[in-house]
């Protein structure tokens, strides 16, 4: 008699099904994750496909007591990270070549609105801005707390750190926030 596998099982088989389900339960989630990380819609749908890429690269060593969703949501973090250090890379030869290189890959223009929304649109673009400014080590205890839900037990297991350490990074997080987002007198 056979016990059933679970999916995460199958998929660390090679059962490429059951991977494509994960990816169906998962999809919706870790892209709003990766979303807020790199603040554009074109280039998060890049990370998020080298997030799967890699996962179902790196599946035969899915470690099944592990849960999925948290295992998935560190190779994304880790993908994020990437895509900052690349973007970074693109900012130095933007200033060092010029914004009409070829090279200079653009990162995403605003697009207009109408007057009616500027003023929430500006106050969202500074909040995005300001998430993007934020340190890897606190934007992403924030935003896994905050826009995932997850609990601070959770963000530790993900990131491989304390709960306290959470804690502190994401008062760390809310603080620097509220000083780029407060209005100067």
């Amino acid at each position: 008699m056979e016990i059933e596998q679970t999916i995460e099982v199958r998929a660390a088989n090679g059962d490429r099904a059951a991977f494509t389900s994960l990816m169906a339960a998962t999809k919706a989630d870790l892209y709003r994750f990766i979303r807020r990380y790199v603040g554009d819609e074109a280039e998060a749908h890049d990370v998020l496909q080298e997030a799967y890429a890699s996962a179902w690269l790196a599946m035969r060593r899915y470690d099944p007591g592990r849960p999925f969703d948290v295992w998935l949501r560190s190779i994304a973090l880790n993908k994020c990270r990437d895509w900052s250090r690349r973007r970074a890379v693109r900012r130095v030869v933007r200033g060092v070549m010029g914004l009409d290189a070829p090279e200079a890959v653009s990162i995403g223009d605003e697009t207009p609105i109408p007057e009616a929304r500027l003023d929430d649109h500006r106050r969202a673009v500074e909040l995005q801005r300001a998430l993007l400014d934020l340190p890897d080590a606190l934007k992403a205890p924030l935003l896994l707390a905050t826009l995932d839900g997850r609990s601070h037990a959770e963000v530790a297991d993900i990131l491989r750190i304390t709960p306290k350490a959470v804690e502190t990074r994401i008062a760390r997080a809310r603080r620097k926030l509220a000083e780029k987002l407060t209005p100067e007198r």
